[in-house]
């Protein structure tokens, strides 16, 4: 943190005079979620787009590759999964050859030798044939493209969240991911630690991002749609007052976090492709009353981890629970309360971006201020 970057953070301060643009793109699963934030402007009124995530497009482009019959060489940065490695897996299964250059067959695996027992071979150039797909999280230059296309010029501070398991020789991945949540608590919970200017140890996700995008802020997507949820009144005023428990229903990751004000005292990670409501009950009425039990849940439920601050016990139980999410549905016979941040709960993440960039920059005065003689 507090490095130097492409764009003067400094000299920008929040309010109506101020004039502040950020491109924040939450990256899921399924989507990414798009907002054009202008200071000065209702947010109603700036640009929004809800478009498939990078991994699906990539996976479509896969397919298609696949459909023709053709070798497929991968060249790009490491990514996430999910579609985009599933598509590749079944180019293999389809009998057909695969290579990548060493950055793109990171997104496969971290360790050479399981690239190597997929099927896919290590190529700095594409063989003979072969079509080649590009692999990565952000794709700027088409949305700045789309973008000018309805007149909207691209902005020069760039906001990206994403859900990275990273990497550590001799750990797994979840082992990993599960660590850094960890670390997030350990730190002391407060939100404004959750958006970074450089990428956390062993975040190799985070790490392409910022590669890609030099100055970028980056921040997990729980934490994300955490900070934005709060665009919502009435979970502002439970988070200012008795402390709510958020859960985030993402499409392939759910995210559960017990937050008071500016912390964060609890959290839950768990595939939402194995969520029930009578689990996310569970694991909702666990984590509130600061009973759940983190080794049950990742042996029993196969969740990522669970984990409690100690001072939880003086703070809680927060009564009030909130849902967001593509797949809040899962649990809406519940009735927890729906929350749509700014009108607007496709968004959450995004909000919750510029949320960070703000808490960044405030973060980043003071600190130039304590530095400044006298």
């Amino acid at each position: 943190m507090g490095r130097s970057h492409d764009h003067n953070h400094d000299a920008v301060v929040f309010g109506e005079e101020a004039e502040l643009r950020i491109l924040a793109i939450d990256i899921g699963a399924g989507t990414q979620d798009i907002l054009v934030y202008e200071s000065g402007k209702p947010l109603e009124n700036c640009a929004k787009l809800i478009l498939p995530s990078q991994t699906q497009i990539v996976a479509a482009r896969i397919r298609a590759v696949t459909a023709q019959h053709k070798p497929l060489h991968l060249t790009g940065r490491l990514m996430g999964g999910g579609a985009s490695s599933g598509a590749i897996a079944a180019h293999i299964a389809a009998g057909l050859p695969v290579t990548a250059t060493v950055d793109a067959a990171r997104t496969i695996h971290n360790r050479p030798e399981r690239v190597a027992a997929s099927g896919v071979s290590i190529a700095d150039e594409a063989p003979e044939d072969a079509m080649t797909v590009e692999l990565g999280d952000v794709d700027l230059e088409h949305l700045r493209v789309g973008l000018s296309l309805f007149g909207v010029a691209m902005p020069d501070v760039f906001a990206i969240a994403v859900q990275d398991h990273g990497f550590r020789p001799g750990a797994g991945n979840n082992e990993v991911r599960f660590a850094y949540l960890q670390s997030l608590l350990d730190g002391g919970g407060d939100l404004a630690g959750m958006v970074f200017e450089q990428a956390p140890a062993d975040m190799t996700r985070m790490a392409a991002v910022e590669a890609e995008i030099p100055g970028v802020y980056l921040m997990d997507t729980g934490a994300a749609a955490v900070l934005g949820v709060r665009g919502d009144s009435v979970v502002a005023e439970a988070v200012e007052t008795t402390g709510a428990l958020i859960v985030n229903f993402g499409n392939m990751h759910t995210f559960g976090s017990l937050v008071k004000r500016r912390r964060m005292y609890g959290l839950f990670e768990h595939h939402t492709g194995g969520m029930t409501a009578a689990l996310a009950k569970e694991l909702i009425d666990g984590l509130q009353a600061g009973t759940i039990d983190a080794a049950r849940f990742v042996t029993e439920f196969d969740g990522h981890g669970a984990a409690l601050s100690a001072d939880y016990a003086r703070e809680g139980p927060f009564p009030f629970v909130a849902i967001t999410g593509p797949n809040r549905g899962i649990v809406r016979e519940l009735g927890y309360y729906q929350a749509a941040p700014h009108g607007d709960m496709m968004l959450t993440g995004a909000f919750g971006l510029v949320e960070g960039v703000r808490l960044a920059m405030e973060r980043d005065r003071t600190a130039a201020a304590r530095r400044s003689p006298g």
